[in-house]
């Protein structure tokens, strides 16, 4: 069941993505111009989807991948080139009508089937790879791992996530953003040391089957996120 942190944070990002900041995410994720700020997080995203991808095979044909909160659709896009059968999810719709006229038509055996709900609805079914990229670091550790557990149970091989690692410029602008709330701020990040994110991970009773891989930091200068690998031991 999820937490009632969990399911309130939930709503704040539905509504901010779905209407507030549509508009901003998609010129953000466009190949259009952009000021300098977004210029360095669009970098910075573009460095950790590829970090992301490089986790899982280069042919992906005949396997299932769940995109967790796939936003306007890159991710899923690169996965289908590499044959993939891809179930792009976000809770936003806005941004998943937007994923859907950006999708380029696939080639070969890849395929995208994009829809609107929530990222741990267990009718999704099971999946081969469950891939989330920087939609659970809204959410405090003990939630994130939790997420973590609940989609790496659906996934065969593993799963790979990001988390916001705590370091001092993301403290303080975390701290920034409690102290001074305003109502169309992005919902904040959790900053989360990369030493309590593994001993929850080691610690949960649905997580007792898997380990962690490979982790990379990706930093640029208005853009911080870490990977982190979870795989079926």
């Amino acid at each position: 069941m999820e937490t009632s942190t969990y399911l309130v944070r939930r709503q704040k990002l539905e509504a901010y993505f779905d209407r507030t900041a549509a508009d901003a995410w998609a010129k953000l994720t466009s190949d259009g111009p952009v000021s300098r700020i977004r210029a360095t997080v669009r970098a910075g995203r573009d460095q950790m989807r590829a970090t992301l991808l490089s986790s899982l095979p280069m042919d992906l044909r005949g396997q299932r991948v769940l995109d967790a909160g796939c936003g306007t659709g890159a991710l899923a896009v690169e996965a289908a080139k590499r044959g993939a059968e891809v179930v792009a999810i976000d809770i936003a719709g806005t941004l998943v009508d937007l994923a859907r006229q950006r999708a380029p038509r696939i080639d070969g055996p890849g395929s995208i089937d994009f829809r609107v709900s929530d990222m741990l609805d267990p009718s999704l079914g099971r999946f081969d790879w469950v891939v989330a990229m920087d939609s659970l670091i809204h959410y405090d550790a003990t939630d994130l791992v939790d997420m973590v557990a609940k989609l790496a149970s659906r996934a065969d091989k593993g799963l790979v996530f990001t988390f916001a690692p705590r370091t001092v410029l993301l403290t303080l602008m975390h701290w920034a953003g409690k102290i001074f709330p305003r109502s169309d701020r992005s919902p904040e990040i959790e900053p989360i040391r990369e030493a309590t994110v593994r001993r929850l991970i080691a610690a949960h009773p649905q997580l007792q089957g898997f380990r962690t891989g490979a982790t990379t930091r990706v930093k640029t200068a208005f853009y911080i996120s870490q990977s982190m690998e979870v795989l079926r031991a």
